[in-house]
């Protein structure tokens, strides 16, 4: 791998890996179609904005993985695989031991809201909704009008508001760019990014999910989370935004396993308090 291409892929992956999770809902489909995407980077020339054309080419691959699940009659999940069939809990302290079945909830609240749409309406949907890309740009991706793709995106969210229960998808631009700074700067090993992200007095706790029996662990501090951070959820830990929680909220994946959940609290527009769950 050149360095550019190591350069560009440090900036951008997390953020196509929250896009492609958010239309596949599977951790490791929407990593195999961000290696894709890099892959024909790496045979691209003369690209201008590189963010802007990974995020369309992304966006066509997950299209035609709907699409061909969609043919083959299949779901990226199967209802069966979901026993609770509960949505995500909204109980602001949840038992850790509820956390152990994390990575099935998340993936249910996804299936609730997102099989409702049919392809091209969900990537209008997440493009413009939840990642505020304009319609011009999600045209080159669905190979339609902006006008037609502004249609899509509004039928999508009147098919999600007629659900009724469904989680809350679109995160607060605040929150949504504070958490995306926060994964910028684990993913980029940035030591300095993260003490611009971390209010002065932000402290950090720890909840085991399992094994049972395992004390949380309090970090106070900045320098001490950053350490831990970097050290836990660092370059080689896949970050992208919850995409199932109204407040700022990331999903840490290592080896495609969801292994935490980490909640983030913020004052001034930075974060003062991190509460992470982790699965063992």
């Amino acid at each position: 791998m050149s360095k550019e291409l190591a350069d560009s892929w440090r900036a951008h992956r997390m953020h196509l890996v929250g896009l492609a999770f958010r239309m596949l809902g599977d951790i490791g489909e929407a990593e195999d179609v961000v290696q894709e995407a890099f892959t024909r980077l790496s045979r691209a020339d003369g690209i201008d904005d590189e963010r802007a054309w990974l995020t369309v080419v992304t966006g066509r691959l997950c299209l035609d993985q709907l699409r061909s699940a969609r043919a083959r009659h299949e779901s990226p999940w199967d209802l069966d695989d979901f026993p609770s069939a509960a949505p995500v809990s909204r109980d602001p302290e949840p038992d850790p031991a509820d956390r152990v079945t994390l990575d099935q909830e998340v993936q249910f609240a996804l299936l609730v809201v997102l099989q409702r749409l049919d392809p091209a309406e969900r990537v209008a949907f997440v493009l413009h909704d939840v990642f505020a890309l304009p319609f011009e740009t999600i045209a080159g991706t669905l190979g339609r009008p902006a006008g037609t793709c502004r249609q899509l995106a509004r039928r999508a969210r009147h098919k999600i508001a007629d659900a009724g229960r469904e989680p809350k998808l679109v995160a607060a631009p605040q929150h949504r760019a504070v958490t995306e700074r926060f994964i910028a700067a684990c993913a980029g090993g940035d030591v300095e990014a993260l003490v611009a992200v971390l209010h002065p007095e932000a402290w950090g706790r720890v909840e085991f999910a399992a094994p049972a029996g395992m004390d949380p662990i309090v970090t106070r501090g900045p320098s001490a989370m950053i350490d831990n951070l970097l050290r836990y959820y660092g370059p080689a830990v896949t970050l992208i935004p919850h995409p199932a929680s109204d407040a700022p909220a990331v999903l840490a994946f290592v080896d495609r396993r969801l292994f935490a959940e980490l909640t983030l609290t913020l004052a001034d527009d930075r974060i003062i308090r991190i509460d992470s769950t982790v699965t063992l």
